[in-house]
């Protein structure tokens, strides 16, 4: 008889919602992704790389005229050293992918990690099989920032890595470069190393800045940093992401990515080349994503749901009380409002490891603004209803 790994992992919140969400024929606000098409010039590059003659593995790391571009990109919009293109980045087969393999490279047995919450949930579940033990550290609501004193307590000897998500998934909370420098004086003089996930880096709004721990420093020295490029050009299911570290760190990634992926497809990796030169392909981002931002936020008056601030990302936490006066968990109200509001969201409570519920749902605004509208329609009608 197996034994599972796993025990207390079932199917993702995601894939149950989206679920769900087929089969009421509800607007799926659920799942992280967009439903409008990549630009046309990548789509455009990928039908003419899939018509020519590179259908061959790619190299174990990346393309090198991708890594190449990669690194300029990140001098370019961070105002820092290019890392090493032939030593510093690993092309991987989404963020997912990248996250895995920086966990499993460097955390062994009895180590112990620190985790954000709330946090995505693909975090633990990689740490486990590791042989790592979660040291879960909650962020301070009402504006998810991080509470140091409480991550300093959660900071030992065994403690082999942080993670950090900025911008944030769930909430779209912002890292800023005081948050940075705080963790900085946390891992002085220790060797913690830095896992930060940055794979919604060109979405912040109002202005503000994305920050990175690539801009740091101290913190440079001993971080992995993984984007994705699903994110940025619309293209979840390219499923194509890339990690940054130190040649040293770089290595012990490509040990583990090589048995679990080994090379990302060849003619995604052309494609995304011939756009990520052309700093257009993602500099329209923030402005792109805060008009749905607000759209949605103007939607929304009228429906019940108190909006929380939302700094980045493509994601909106509301509270829904009023809408469930006598008191309703979030996962059973998310399941409701499917049902009979005819619009999936997700609930916030499966982003925490004891399914701490603070009477939260989370929506993906990444939608075309006639989704949006009819998302709010209906959810409107729900209000009038209750």
């Amino acid at each position: 008889m197996l034994t599972s790994k796993l025990p207390d992992v079932g199917t993702s919140i995601f894939a149950v919602m989206t679920q769900l969400a087929t089969e009421h024929g509800a607007i799926n606000l659920a799942q992280g992704f967009p439903d409008f098409n990549p630009p046309a010039a990548l789509t455009d590059a990928l039908v003419r790389h899939a018509q020519g003659s590179q259908h061959q593995y790619a190299p174990m790391p990346g393309l090198p005229r991708l890594r190449e571009l990669i690194a300029e990109k990140i001098a370019r919009i961070y105002g820092v050293a290019a890392p090493d293109a032939g030593t510093d980045i690993t092309v991987c087969s989404g963020a997912t992918e990248a996250l895995f393999a920086v966990i499993t490279a460097v955390v062994r047995p009895g180590d112990e990690v620190v985790v954000l919450e709330p946090a995505y949930d693909s975090y633990a579940p990689a740490i486990r099989l590791a042989g790592g033990r979660p040291v879960y550290v909650p962020l301070r609501l009402p504006d998810f920032r991080p509470d140091w004193d409480q991550v300093r307590a959660a900071l030992s000897p065994r403690t082999r890595l942080v993670m950090v998500n900025t911008p944030h998934n769930p909430t779209g909370a912002v890292w800023t470069a005081a948050d940075w420098q705080q963790l900085a004086e946390l891992l002085r003089g220790t060797e913690t190393l830095l896992l930060s996930d940055e794979v919604y880096e060109h979405m912040t709004f109002d202005g503000r800045p994305h920050r990175s721990a690539l801009q740091h420093a101290e913190l440079r020295e001993r971080a992995f940093v993984v984007s994705s490029f699903g994110k940025t050009y619309h293209a979840t299911g390219w499923k194509v992401g890339y990690c940054v570290a130190p040649a040293a760190l770089s290595a012990e990634v490509r040990r583990v990515h090589q048995f679990v992926t080994f090379a990302v497809s060849t003619p995604f990796q052309l494609a995304i080349a011939d756009v990520l030169g052309d700093a257009g392909s993602y500099d329209y981002l923030p402005a792109f994503m805060q008009q749905k931002r607000d759209l949605f936020g103007q939607l929304m008056q009228g429906t019940g749901f108190e909006l929380l601030p939302s700094e980045g990302s493509y994601f909106q936490l509301a509270r829904y009380q009023q809408l469930a006066p006598g008191g309703e968990a979030d996962v059973a109200f998310a399941r409701r409002l499917t049902r009979e509001a005819g619009v999936a969201v997700v609930p916030v409570s499966p982003f925490y490891h004891d399914g701490t519920d603070h009477g939260l749902v989370r929506f993906c605004f990444a939608k075309q603004d006639d989704t949006l509208r009819a998302a709010a329609e209906r959810l409107q009608q729900f209000a009038a209803r209750r």
